[in-house]
């Protein structure tokens, strides 16, 4: 149940601050620098941002990346050895991004937001 509590909040809190620092500040610049997520989602998947409702891919985008944040912190939140928690936090957290952006470059792809070549 304790881990349940440590989940929940902390992915409110994550996705809390995603939404100030990063969703946000967004909406209020418009100019050509993006956050890296979604320079990792135009360049490797050929995303076109032109196609696409970029305010709701920051969101989808910030949903993900508090999911994936959450996660790893649940799971080394159940290890007791810093130096091991670093080493699994380390080891866990580019494949936990990377399949996620996987999931996120083919779910726009299927819809159709690709660059026409």
């Amino acid at each position: 149940m304790q881990e349940i509590i440590l989940f929940i909040f902390t992915f409110l809190i994550v996705y809390i601050i995603y939404q100030i620092f990063i969703v946000r500040k967004e909406k209020r610049r418009n100019s050509k620098k993006r956050p890296p997520e979604v320079n990792f989602l135009i360049y490797k998947y050929n995303i076109d941002i032109k196609k696409l409702d970029y305010h709701k891919m920051l969101n989808t985008i910030s949903i993900i990346s508090s999911l994936d944040i959450t996660i790893i912190v649940t799971i080394i939140s159940t290890l007791t050895n810093f130096w091991i928690q670093l080493i699994v936090a380390l080891v866990l957290i580019f494949p936990i991004f990377l399949i996620s952006y996987y999931f996120i470059g083919k779910y726009y792809i299927k819809k159709g937001y690709v660059k026409d070549v």
